[in-house]
């Protein structure tokens, strides 16, 4: 981390900054996260409509509707607009088993929240996005945010792109999970998510952008690194994504949704709102392999 100006690139080079045709788009922050008005999701999606949203959400990342009010399937079928959806049995499931639900009253214990971190790094085909509604809303707190991993890259300095040029990680699930279920629970998904490799920097397939691909949860070593040099490194990495030039924090109302690109950015779900309930379900869209 170090002090002074940024960076700041929130389009791809050579990308035209175009107008939306079809909605508005209303900024809320310099490189990531945007609300969207005048789309009802509950609706399907033309495929002109579909096709601006998916450009909207490669240029800013993560988009925003508010007070959408979506039942289970109409979510699914909104995100089903991007691909097949995944499920995740390490998750609690809502509706149908594509549905993460995550449901946390007064007194449950510490979940998946208070970290930075990208979805499911620790599959072979980690997530293209994810779509996530608030059912229910704390009277405070309980925000997202979002951090823009192509910024971060952007301006790490010189000598440390060079250092991370072509190298790779090992992603696993365990470590972030451990933090909530012991090893008789995690056990038998031992050989269904065994560790993988990813590039530390993917490049993104719809943009060309050159992303960081690193993130706390999930990645538990620098290919080819002694541990400490290993261990060095990746703190380095992860830690840009708290900076705050390169994040958008939101504020949730009942009914909101978020849809944001898993390859280009990390969350970081805030738990500062007990003793109160947040109840919120996600859905995600399976993806590529990182390169």
């Amino acid at each position: 981390m170090y002090e002074g100006p940024r960076t700041l690139r929130r389009l791809p080079d050579g990308w035209p900054d175009r107008p939306y045709r079809r909605f508005d788009v209303v900024p809320l922050a310099a490189t990531l996260g945007a609300q969207v008005r005048g789309v009802d999701l509950a609706r399907p999606l033309e495929p002109a409509l579909r096709e601006e949203l998916n450009r909207a959400l490669l240029e800013w990342k993560v988009l925003f509707f508010r007070a959408q009010h979506l039942t289970s399937a109409q979510q699914r079928a909104f995100a089903r607009c991007w691909g097949p959806l995944e499920t995740n049995p390490l998750l609690a499931a809502g509706a149908s088993d594509e549905v993460a639900r995550f449901d946390k009253a007064a007194g449950a214990p510490v979940t998946f929240e208070n970290v930075w971190h990208t979805d499911v790094t620790f599959r072979q085909r980690p997530a293209l996005g994810a779509v996530l509604q608030l059912r229910e809303v704390p009277p405070f707190g309980g925000d997202t945010m979002w951090a823009d991993m192509a910024a971060a890259y952007d301006n790490l300095p010189a000598e440390v792109k060079e250092r991370i040029e072509g190298a790779t990680a090992v992603h696993d699930f365990i470590p972030g999970f451990a933090r909530f279920y012991g090893p008789e629970r995690l056990a038998p998904f031992q050989k269904v998510f065994p560790p993988v490799e990813h590039p530390v920097v993917r490049t993104h397939p719809e943009t060309g952008r050159r992303t960081l691909f690193v993130n706390t949860s999930f990645t538990t070593r620098i290919t080819g690194l002694e541990r400490a040099e290993s261990d060095r490194l990746l703190s380095l990495l992860c830690r840009q994504a708290h900076t705050p030039e390169y994040q958008v924090r939101f504020r949730w109302q009942p009914g909101d949704v978020a849809f944001w690109d898993n390859r280009a950015t990390q969350h970081y779900a805030v738990g500062d709102y007990a003793p109160h309930r947040r109840v919120a379900e996600r859905v995600a869209v399976e993806g590529d392999r990182p390169f």
